[in-house]
């Protein structure tokens, strides 16, 4: 086969190289970004009385900044919407890690807005890492279904290594959903450490979940968190694992005998059923309900509420000093020679700490002498 593009008469034939490629990233890509307006403290209160979950969700992150400036913002937004709390059923969900916490509140979400209607808000308190100081914020993952309504609000929050401060900001965060209509809240807690006594001073009913073969009655009794428990539930209970949780509830209920009576007068009681398989989930809300009426009928309800704002006014008082004492100039220059001392053993570590509190207090003195 002849190909005439090769003789030399037509010599004037040339093939062109092409264009270059273009770049994978759009050049104009910066150009096209919209800087999104900072909503101010007013309009962030008026987004969440309409019940805009954007907006709900980026005042739960100004609560949870650790900026000064976020703070005094913060503060304006909780101080509007605290007419429209208090209007709703606070349920605290505690237990071991894999108790199943996070799948009995996916089912337990859906039954509570199945069959009683209105809205639900999940705060999950995760624990951080000691090391990376990181969350994996994953337990929305394992709430499929609950994470699919749009009348349920998911929001986990990292404990960042202070569980005072981040229980806190759970309890700013009850506020603001109530004002955004959420008339049921789950606040849960991974049941190790004090979070279980955080969680306990923030809700109406703390309901503990735990494990069949955990330890016998005695068992119970040494842990100070059924003492705080208003229902306990055994998770787990099916297939071969029945006769087990029967056993377990058995000896749970022996335990509480031991303990004095509660100051709400109920008696807790101890239930079995399957997040998984969604066995007994209709008990366990009937003995929170029947839990909230009785409270409610002896005025306990209201009195715990009081309690525990009570708590908290003393708890933010804590936790101002805690920071102003930090904060303070003369002690951040001093803290690290005051460490060494100690290091070196020529300090006792009371002594060292007497000394910084010294300094601390002199300065607060010199500012009220100026005053």
């Amino acid at each position: 086969m002849e190909h005439p593009e090769n003789n030399e008469e037509y010599k004037g034939l040339a093939v062109n190289s092409g264009v270059e490629q273009p770049s994978i990233i759009n050049p104009y890509l910066k150009r096209m970004r919209v800087k999104r307006r900072e909503l101010s403290a007013g309009e962030m209160v008026e987004g969440i009385l309409k019940g805009n979950v954007t907006v709900l969700s980026q005042a739960v992150t100004l609560v949870e900044s650790v900026s000064p400036a976020h703070r005094q913002k913060a503060q304006e937004v909780i101080d509007k919407c605290l007419p429209y709390s208090g209007k709703s059923v606070r349920i605290g969900i505690s237990g071991v890690p894999g108790a199943g916490k996070s799948t009995s509140i996916d089912e337990f979400g859906v039954h509570v807005l199945d069959r009683f209607g209105g809205k639900l808000a999940v705060l999950a308190i995760d624990p951080s890492s000691e090391r990376s100081k990181g969350s994996i914020l994953g337990d929305k993952t394992r709430m499929e279904k609950l994470a699919q309504r749009k009348e349920s609000f998911i929001r986990p929050s990292p404990t960042a290594g202070s569980l005072g401060g981040v229980a806190r900001k759970t309890r700013e965060t009850i506020i603001l959903c109530e004002a955004a209509g959420y008339d049921k809240i789950f606040v849960e807690t991974v049941g190790v450490g004090q979070s279980e006594t955080a969680c306990h001073s923030m809700v109406d009913f703390f309901l503990l979940i735990q494990l069949a073969g955990t330890g016998d009655e005695l068992q119970g009794i040494k842990r100070g968190i059924m003492e705080i428990s208003d229902g306990i539930v055994i998770n787990k209970c099916d297939g071969n694992n029945v006769e087990k949780c029967e056993m377990a509830a058995a000896n749970f209920r022996n335990a509480l005998h031991f303990f004095p009576a509660p100051d709400s007068g109920w008696l807790p009681k101890v239930l079995c059923y399957s997040g998984f398989y969604g066995i007994g989930i209709k008990e366990v809300w009937d003995m929170i309900y029947e839990y909230i009426d009785f409270v409610k009928a002896n005025g306990y309800f209201d009195f715990r509420r009081n309690e525990q704002s009570k708590y908290w006014m003393y708890e933010t008082i804590n936790e101002h000093l805690r920071n102003s004492f930090y904060n303070n100039e003369l002690v951040e220059r001093h803290i690290e020679d005051a460490e060494r001392a100690v290091l070196r053993g020529e300090k006792t570590s009371f002594k060292a700490a007497g000394d910084l509190l010294g300094m601390y207090f002199d300065t607060l003195r010199g500012r009220s002498a100026d005053l």
